[in-house]
């Protein structure tokens, strides 16, 4: 079965990175660009991994993922938190948020990879 990632990421260049990266690992990958809505959409799509940037139009990744915990039917979600702020601030937010993996930008394709993989849950 193809695992399902719901990747939340305002950066077209890092969309289509990280997007080809995990395509050509088999994982069926969809993208949405918006704060707003960002935890409705993961409600609806129902992923096995997200990645949430943590800068986006509408709503902080932290306010997401704050949503996305209280939420009982999402509460177990696998988040791996990008950003471009790397302070251990940013880190200590990210983990009182509740995320299960924190990554700076810029990133590897292998460190991307190798995080979603042991994120997601086993088949």
């Amino acid at each position: 079965m193809t695992k399902r990632l719901l990747l939340i990421e305002d950066e077209p260049n890092i969309i289509e990175a990280i997007g080809f990266i995990l395509a050509r690992d088999g994982w069926h990958v969809k993208s949405h660009t918006s704060g707003k809505d960002a935890a409705e959409v993961a409600r609806r799509e129902r992923p096995d991994v997200v990645i949430l940037d943590v800068m986006l139009p509408g709503k902080s990744g932290y306010d997401i993922l704050r949503e996305i915990r209280a939420d009982d039917s999402l509460a177990g979600l696998p988040v791996l938190m990008l950003t471009a702020r790397g302070q251990s601030k940013d880190r200590e937010l990210a983990e009182q948020a509740g995320a299960n993996r924190f990554m700076t930008k810029p990133f590897s394709n292998s460190e991307v990879l190798d995080a979603v993989r042991a994120l997601a849950p086993a088949s």
